[in-house]
C-alpha cells in the first residue's frame, strides 16, 4: 500500500476522533452575565401623562382630633367608644357620624353649625337628656336620612327634626308621651321605632300625617288604647307588651297595606269577627291575651299565633266559612289555652297549605282532670315497636313544633253553628 495513502487515512481518523470528543469537557453549569448593553423592555408601557381613572383620595386634615376619618371614606367620621362627654366640631364634608357608646348628655347647635351634608347620625348608648338638646339641632341638615337615638335618657321626642329624615330610632328611652308637634313635618319617615319607653298616650292624630310610614314599633310601653288615625301606608305594626284591652271595630278597615300585626302580651278579650279581614296580611300575633272567641282568617294569612289565651274551642267554620283552597295559612299555634279536645281535622281542608299546628300543653283549672291529650315524645319503646309496622299510628295527631301535621279523624260536634256564634 502506498505510504501516502496510509498517512492520509491516519490523518482522517485523528480528525474524526477529535470531532466526537470536543464536548467531553464542557461545563454546563457555567453562568454567563447578560450583555450590559441590552436593557429589559416591558411588554406594557405606562405613560405618566395618561389618566388611568385611579381616584386621588386626599387625607382628611380637618377631622376632629378625638375621632377617626378613614382615608378610604372621607365622608365618615368615627367617634364611637371614646368616652366623649361632648360632640366635637363636625366638618361640612361629613355624611356619616358615629358617636355611639359615649357619655354625651347634650347636643349643642355649635357642633352642627357646619354639618350641612349629614345623612346619618348615631348617638345611641349615651346619656342624652331632653333638656340638654338644643331646639332644632337635628333640623339643620337638609339631607339627613337616619337618626339613631336609642338607649339614652330622653323624656320626649326631640323636635323639630329635618323633614328629609326617613328612619328614626328612639327605642329604650324614658319617653312618656307623643305630642302632635313632635312628629310635625316628618312626611318622609318610613320607619319609627318607639319601643321600650314609658308611653301611655299618643295625642290626637300625631301619626296621621306621616303619609309614607311603613313600619311603626311601639312595643313595650304603657298604652291602654291603640294609637288613633294610623296612615294607610303602614305595612308593619308592633304593639306588643302594652295594656291594650279593646280595638275599635273599624280600626284596621283602611289599613289595607298591612302585612304584619303584632299585639301579643296585651289585655285584649274580644275582637270583632272580621276585624283582620285584610287583603295583604301575612302574620298575626295575638298570643298572651284573653281571647275566648275565634275570628275570620283572611286568605293571605300565613302565620297565626293564638297561644296563651282563653280559647275552649277553635271553631274552624268561623275561621274559614268557605273552603275554596285559596287560604295560605301554614302555621297555627294554640298552646296554653283551655282547649278540651283536638283541633278539628276540618282545619286541613280549609287550610290546604298548613304545615304545623302547635297544640302543646293546655291550661287546667283546679277541678279539671289532668287528661293528657298529647302522648309524651319520644314515645315509649313498647309503643314505637309494636307489631304493626305502620309508625304513623304511633304519633299524636297534634304535635311538637318540629313535626308536621298528622290528620286524625275526630267528631265534629264541637263545631258551633256559624250564624249563632255572634
Amino acid at each position: 500500500m502506498d505510504c501516502s495513502l496510509i498517512l492520509h487515512l491516519a490523518l482522517i481518523l485523528i480528525c474524526a476522533s477529535q470531532g466526537l470528543c470536543q464536548y467531553e469537557g464542557y461545563d454546563y453549569d457555567t453562568d454567563y452575565e447578560p450583555d450590559p448593553d441590552v436593557h429589559y423592555r416591558p411588554s406594557i408601557h405606562f405613560h405618566h401623562t395618561v389618566d388611568y381613572n385611579v381616584p386621588n383620595v386626599p387625607y382628611a386634615t380637618d377631622c376632629a382630633r378625638e375621632c377617626y376619618c378613614p382615608p378610604s371614606s372621607i365622608v365618615t367620621m368615627y367617634c364611637d367608644n371614646r368616652k366623649l362627654k361632648t360632640i366635637p366640631q363636625i366638618p361640612s364634608r361629613i355624611q356619616q357620624l358615629y358617636l355611639q357608646h359615649n357619655e354625651i348628655e347634650g347636643v349643642d347647635r355649635k357642633s352642627f353649625i357646619n354639618a350641612t351634608s349629614l345623612r346619618e347620625i348615631n348617638l345611641s348608648y349615651n346619656k342624652l337628656k331632653s333638656n340638654r338638646i338644643d331646639s332644632g339641632v337635628f333640623a339643620t341638615s337638609p339631607h339627613l336620612h337616619q337618626i339613631i337615638l336609642n338607649n339614652n335618657d330622653l323624656e320626649e321626642i326631640p323636635s323639630p327634626i329635618s323633614s328629609s329624615v326617613e328612619r328614626i330610632f328612639l327605642g329604650s328611652n324614658k319617653i312618656n308621651k307623643v305630642r302632635e308637634q313632635d312628629l310635625q313635618g316628618l312626611v318622609n319617615v318610613t320607619m319609627l321605632d318607639l319601643c321600650n319607653n314609658h308611653i301611655d298616650n299618643i295625642k290626637g292624630k300625631a301619626l296621621s300625617k306621616m303619609t309614607r310610614l311603613m313600619q311603626l314599633n311601639i312595643c313595650n310601653n304603657k298604652l291602654i288604647s291603640v294609637p288613633a288615625s294610623l296612615p294607610t301606608s303602614l305595612m308593619y305594626l308592633s304593639l306588643e307588651n302594652n295594656s291594650i284591652s279593646k280595638i275599635p271595630d273599624d280600626y284596621f278597615a283602611k289599613l289595607t297595606n298591612l302585612t304584619a300585626i303584632r299585639m301579643s302580651h296585651n289585655k285584649i278579650d274580644e275582637v270583632p269577627l272580621y276585624m283582620f279581614n285584610l287583603p295583604k296580611l301575612m302574620e298575626l300575633n295575638l298570643g298572651h291575651n284573653k281571647l275566648k272567641r275565634i275570628f275570620y282568617i283572611p286568605r293571605s294569612l300565613e302565620h297565626l299565633y293564638l297561644h296563651d289565651n282563653e280559647f275552649e274551642t277553635i271553631n274552624i267554620t268561623l275561621m274559614c266559612p268557605v273552603m275554596d283552597q285559596t287560604h295560605r295559612l301554614t302555621y297555627l299555634r294554640v298552646d296554653q289555652n283551655r282547649l278540651k279536645g283536638p283541633v278539628s281535622t276540618l282545619a286541613f281542608l280549609c287550610f290546604p297549605h298548613i304545615q304545623s299546628i302547635y297544640y302543646g300543653e293546655q291550661k287546667r283549672s283546679a277541678g279539671d282532670s289532668q287528661t293528657h291529650l298529647i302522648p309524651s315524645y319520644p314515645l315509649p319503646d313498647v309503643a314505637r315497636y309494636a307489631e304493626d309496622d305502620d309508625d304513623d299510628d304511633d304519633f299524636p295527631q297534634y304535635h311538637r313544633e318540629e313535626h308536621g301535621p298528622i290528620v286524625e279523624e275526630v267528631d265534629n260536634e264541637d263545631e258551633d253553628d256559624f250564624q249563632d256564634y255572634y
